[in-house]
């Protein structure tokens, strides 16, 4: 007879069946995963926590992560609508965009702070020195407010001494016809110079427009943005690379030049859409190993393009990848640290402000993961419109592993030469706060930051 109180020795499944091998031979393998996933996780958290503490050691570090917080109240709108109105449509809810799109609204001097509190480094002394005031006017050595818009910065090993170029947009602000975009006549890209990233002396206009030959791509009526500028080690030569387009943005291709100096003036050598490919926001990036990528947004601004120049950094070669494909993302800002590429990208909404967003991949080429929303501080609305700003290059600092300056540009499509720069501190370091988008698991690389501050400065020296 049958034991009923006996416990049975075989494992049993499927009404009355021996298991197979397979079921013990699969959980030992879900064990082995598990215990994996589980050390790379703590060699991952070992490796964050030795970035964070090699770039929190320095105390004033330790202060641009204590960020600051916004309270904007958006006045009440004058007068009441009518009964009949109200029916018809109820009111939208003004925002905080709103207010910064509308040149008449009373929060103005917020966004774009009055002229009598202008970055002067002139008159500055002491400890009044060197600390930078996003989206207040900033003055060169001249006292003239400084006209670098959507531009980039190299450094000049030779002369050691920094080179901000940007678009000089000091002209008035129109329209080419009703639905156009707010634009100003091409004047050329101006040229600063610096040896400590906040004095700054105008060296004048660097690659100026044609005043008088309308096929020319540099014609005044026409569009140059977004210029940058790489240095050439073998050729010994100063490579420009910038947007190109017709006033109706058409042409959508990049045009380049070149100069023996950082000063200029450089040599306009053409156009081309490179690729095959439109070409609108774009800018170019040099490798430790000395090769130089030209990053650009293309069809139709729905994905980024991206492939190597040149031995001479004068044309496009052959290779190109497709990367954040169907993202529609802009104003591209590329960057390196510890092996890993990062980028910092804009959505596509003209003049008005949007969230950034950053990537981060093993190869330049790809694939590019999107890690999130990077800004921190502020206010929730501050972080969704980039502290109202758009990117456009981000600066290593050498002697501060982890550390960059995030530089953006605070534009005003009611008056586009009063545009505002905004620099901010960007530190890599700290584990991510979400997973890969289509992945459960967490990267191997840092978390991106752009802190906001009202006020800030980085370690001196």
């Amino acid at each position: 007879m049958r034991n009923l109180y006996r416990k049975p020795t075989n494992l049993h499944c499927n009404g009355g069946s021996k298991c197979s091998m397979f079921t013990v031979l699969w959980c030992l393998l879900g064990c082995l995963l598990l215990f994996h996933l589980h050390s790379n996780i703590e060699h991952e958290d070992g490796k964050v926590e030795q970035v964070q503490l090699r770039v929190s050691h320095h105390p004033q570090l330790r202060e641009l992560q204590e960020v600051e917080l916004e309270s904007i109240r958006i006045p009440s709108s004058k007068g009441k609508r009518s009964p009949r109105a109200g029916k018809r449509r109820p009111k939208r809810t003004t925002t905080l965009v709103d207010e910064f799109m509308d040149e008449n609204s009373p929060l103005r001097h917020v966004f774009f702070p009055r002229k009598k509190s202008a970055v002067d480094p002139m008159k500055a002394s002491g400890n009044d020195s060197y600390y930078y005031y996003p989206g207040r006017i900033w003055l060169d050595t001249d006292g003239n407010p400084i006209q670098a818009h959507g531009g980039g910065i190299l450094y000049d090993e030779k002369s050691r001494t920094y080179y901000w170029y940007g678009e000089y947009k000091d002209g008035p602000t129109y329209h080419a016809h009703k639905k156009g975009a707010a634009r100003v006549d091409v004047i050329g890209v101006g040229c600063y110079s610096s040896k400590d990233l906040w004095t700054w002396k105008h060296e004048g206009i660097v690659l100026a427009a044609e005043e008088t030959n309308e096929t020319h791509d540099l014609y005044k009526s026409n569009v140059l943005e977004r210029p940058k500028v790489i240095y050439n080690d073998k050729t010994q030569k100063y490579v420009m690379w910038m947007h190109v387009d017709d006033a109706n943005y058409t042409k959508a291709s990049v045009g380049v030049a070149i100069s023996d100096t950082p000063d200029g003036p450089f040599d306009y050598l053409g156009s081309q859409r490179p690729h095959g490919y439109e070409s609108r926001d774009m800018t170019v990036f040099k490798d430790d190993d000395g090769m130089a990528y030209l990053i650009y947004s293309s069809e139709d601004n729905s994905e980024l393009h991206i492939g190597p120049l040149t031995e001479n950094y004068l044309n496009v070669s052959s290779i190109m990848r497709r990367i954040l494909v169907g993202q529609r993302r802009e104003a591209p800002a590329l960057f390196k640290h510890q092996g890993t590429y990062y980028m910092i990208t804009s959505g596509c909404t003209g003049w008005a402000p949007n969230a950034a967003l950053a990537h981060a991949a093993e190869s330049i080429f790809g694939p590019w993961e999107t890690m999130g929303n990077p800004c921190i501080g502020g206010n929730k609305v501050f972080r969704h419109t980039t502290f109202f700003a758009q990117s456009t290059f981000v600066l290593p600092l050498p002697r501060f592993p982890g550390s960059f300056i995030f530089m953006a540009d605070r534009w005003n499509p009611s008056d586009l030469r009063d545009s505002r720069y905004v620099w901010l501190p960007l530190i890599v370091a700290g584990p991510l706060d979400q997973p890969l988008e289509y992945s459960f698991q967490f990267p191997l690389w840092s978390r991106v930051s752009i802190y906001w501050h009202r006020k800030w400065r980085f370690p001196q020296g």
